[in-house]
């Protein structure tokens, strides 16, 4: 069953057609056209269409046949009784809502109609009155136009002889000012006015041609003559040097007026304009800078086609005037005196581009700004590369020769001083470069600030190579053969390389973290660097690598002292024929020597490194404290001078050594005065053994041994406190000579102890201040 509302385009359609019909009968005009077209439509179509089905009287509603009788009968033979309560509903609600509809535009419309009657009522009282105006002024008009014709007509004829008198009057003066024209011209040159003496003779010209061979012969000649004069003092300033450039110029526009030809003096000129920009580039002033843009002005005007000879001449002389600032780069200068001539030539050139934009020099002056701050950055940390290696190198030089007290430690505090002060000097020097707010240093922040971190990532890089080369690890480059002039790498003193090896540790430990801090305080930003490159400034890969290279340089200190005493030994072991060695009468000279060397490692280690953080105990390096000395029983067999027992000592040292626990001797180097000596001495006395093993001894010789090794006990006391690893090491020469000995009878304690007594005394005796 059909029902009164369908899709919700249908009913708006409806609707919309119901208020076009409401309109129509307010305004008492006939329906839409659409509406009586959209309601025929689907009446052609039903009747176009065989199958289709009469139209409904349900939805003839608002056409204008409507029958309300058909209408309700149809309505209710056709709806249930719950179908037409709906549609009572939904009626009453269109017809309240066509009722709200309806009002609302007659209200809207009255208020339009209340507001067009006030709008006509206003207009008419305005228009009284207007018609009697404007006749009244029409006739005021007449009035002055006739008084105007009648004023006109009488002073006709006097005008037209006003007229011809003013120009009889232009005339005169014209004729004066030719007759007068060579006293002008005159005057014009005495008072060097040459600009008003081309005036007055282009004016007059015409006058000449005109009538110079009859009237004014006279005064054309008089006029030529001065005009000749005037030339000739033209041509006297363009070729003056004392002349400004500006001067001669104008000198030229003048000959130009004068249609003298100027082409074949435009390479003369241009000849004068090229020596003094090379006179510009010696002093430069912003006066000359201020000339030269108007020089350039003035020829881009006479000459029209010199453009490209002034855009050459313009980039040749700041190229030169840049050139001239990279020459005094190589001499270190400050940051502030660079930006100071850098930001005037930046004004100079802004100034004469805005002469000739084509010259593109503010993008030249850009780039070759941006070359040299980064050929700066470079330079300062070559410099500072080099201060450092004269600090190193000066000590070298002096190392030589004997040393004073806390001399070492003086040279390793300014090595330090001179790494960490003069890395903090340059981040000042540095921010200049960034503080400033010109327009130069705006656009070159951010590489600059790349710039200052990847210079001091290549520059800590840089000093590690030169590290190398100078405690002769590596060979040096050439660009470094300069710096190490002074410096012979295959005599390089240790104490070098131990101040190289503590100064890494310095640079690790102190420099490196204090200048990652302030480039994060005042040089973070950039980003102009490519992100496959990675961050310009890593500080953990540069503490890494002085790390490895201060445990380099130590262990190379360590290897180079245990070398020299190692030679010593071997010439100590070689030389005599221990076979047949005279019995001991004294310590050995040698025992001398090395305690020299020694006392040499000892002084060079306590001024430069610090003090020990653990001393070794007793228990430190040893598994347990037992050893041959004290064993009670092993003493007892030492002591014994029978001959049996004595050469069965051999295998009862073997024996007591199974049982004796393992003894750490050789442990991790540590930048201490305790650990470097330890592991000098024991390096020494570990060569020494294997010295001893290659030689063959008979008893006098290892009674030698013996006693030297005995002496040696009691006098490395002092150097280090690891007295077991010592007298083990030194035990475990005595047991190699023993081995090496063919009748391998010892000293008796008493003699030993006599002779050692002795050489105390005799070293005693020889410095009475050592305690």
């Amino acid at each position: 069953m059909a029902t009164a509302s369908g899709a919700p385009p249908a009913a708006m359609d409806e609707k919309a057609r119901r208020t076009r019909d409401l309109l129509a009968s307010f305004y008492n005009t006939e329906p839409s056209a659409a509406s009586a077209a959209g309601a025929a439509a689907p009446a052609s179509l039903a009747r176009s269409s065989p199958a289709a089905a009469p139209a409904s009287p349900l939805d003839s509603i608002n056409s204008t046949s409507f029958d309300p009788e058909i209408y309700m009968n149809v309505l209710v033979q056709q709806s249930n009784l719950e179908g037409l309560l709906q549609r009572h509903v939904k009626m009453a609600a269109e017809i309240k809502n066509l009722d709200t509809d309806l009002q609302m535009l007659v209200y809207e419309n009255y208020n339009k109609f209340i507001s067009a009657t006030d709008t006509i009522k206003r207009m008419k009282t305005n228009i009284v009155g207007m018609e009697a105006g404007m006749d009244q002024l029409l006739s005021k008009i007449t009035s002055v136009q006739s008084k105007s014709d009648t004023v006109n007509t009488s002073l006709f004829d006097k005008r037209e002889n006003i007229e011809k008198l003013h120009r009889t009057r232009n005339l005169l003066r014209k004729v004066q000012f030719i007759y007068d024209l060579p006293t002008r011209l005159n005057k014009c040159i005495k008072t060097e006015a040459y600009g008003d003496a081309v005036r007055f003779f282009t004016g007059a010209k015409p006058i000449f041609e005109a009538y110079g061979d009859t009237s004014f012969q006279d005064c054309k000649r008089a006029s030529e003559e001065a005009m000749d004069l005037v030339i000739q003092h033209l041509q006297a300033k363009l070729y003056s040097d004392s002349e400004p450039i500006e001067a001669r110029a104008e000198a030229v526009v003048l000959l130009k007026q004068l249609n003298f030809p100027v082409d074949n003096l435009k390479s003369n000129l241009l000849e004068k304009l090229e020596d003094c920009l090379l006179n510009l580039q010696n002093e430069p002033t912003q006066a000359s800078i201020s000339d030269i843009s108007k020089t350039f002005r003035a020829y881009l005007i006479i000459f029209p086609d010199s453009e490209r000879r002034l855009i050459e001449l313009a980039q040749a002389l700041f190229s030169n005037r840049y050139e001239t600032i990279r020459e005094s780069l190589k001499k270190r200068i400050p940051s502030t005196d660079l930006l100071a001539m850098l930001r005037s030539l930046w004004e100079d050139a802004t100034a004469i581009d805005e002469v000739i934009p084509e010259a593109a020099l503010p993008a030249f002056s850009l780039e070759t700004t941006r070359d040299i701050i980064r050929q700066h950055i470079a330079t300062a940390f070559l410099h500072l590369q080099n201060e450092i290696s004269d600090t190193l190198v000066r000590t070298h030089s002096t190392s030589n020769e004997k040393l004073e007290e806390s001399q070492l430690q003086t040279a390793m505090d300014t090595s330090k001083m001179k790494v960490s002060q003069g890395c903090i000097d340059l981040l000042q020097e540095f921010h200049h470069l960034i503080d400033g707010n010109a327009e130069l240093l705006v656009k070159l922040r951010d590489l600059i600030i790349d710039w200052v971190q990847e210079g001091f990532q290549d520059f800590f890089q840089k000093l590690d190579r030169h590290f190398h080369v100078l405690s002769g690890r590596s060979k040096s480059f050439p660009k470094e053969s300069s710096a190490l002039d002074s410096v012979q790498i295959d005599k390089v003193p240790t104490v070098l390389v131990l101040m190289l090896a503590q100064l890494c540790v310095y640079i690790e430990q102190t420099t490196i973290p204090k200048v990652t801090e302030e480039l994060a305080s005042s040089f973070s930003g950039g980003g102009s660097r490519s992100y496959e490159y990675g961050p310009p400034f890593v500080p953990g890969e540069i503490c890494r690598l002085y790390r490895s290279s201060g445990e380099k340089f130590l262990h190379h200190y360590i290897n180079m002292k245990t070398q020299k005493i190692s030679k010593l030994l071997n010439k100590r072991f070689t030389t005599p024929v221990w076979i047949k060695h005279k019995e001991p009468r004294e310590v050995n000279m040698f025992v001398d020597l090395l305690l020299l060397e020694f006392n040499g490692v000892v002084s060079e280690v306590k001024q430069i490194l610090p003090g020990q953080i653990r001393r070794h105990r007793h228990s430190d390096s040893t598994g347990s404290t037992t050893s041959s000395r004290s064993n009670p029983m092993r003493e007892d067999m030492l002591n014994r001078s029978n001959t049996h027992r004595a050469r069965s000592q051999f295998l009862e040292n073997h024996l007591a050594k199974l049982f004796e626990q393992k003894m750490e001797i050789f442990t991790k180097v540590e930048y201490t005065q305790e650990s470097v000596i330890s592991t000098v001495l024991k390096l020494c006395l570990k060569s020494l053994q294997e010295f001893v093993r290659l030689q063959t001894f008979n008893r006098s010789g290892f009674q030698q041994i013996q006693l030297d090794m005995e002496f040696l006990k009691s006098s490395l006391k002092e150097f280090v406190d690891d007295e077991a690893a010592i007298s083990f090491l030194l035990k475990e020469v005595n047991s190699a000579a023993h081995e090496r000995c063919l009748d391998p009878i010892p000293l008796e304690p008493p003699i030993l102890d006599k002779l050692i007594n002795a050489k105390l005394a005799k070293i005693k005796e020889q410095n009475p201040n050592m305690q």
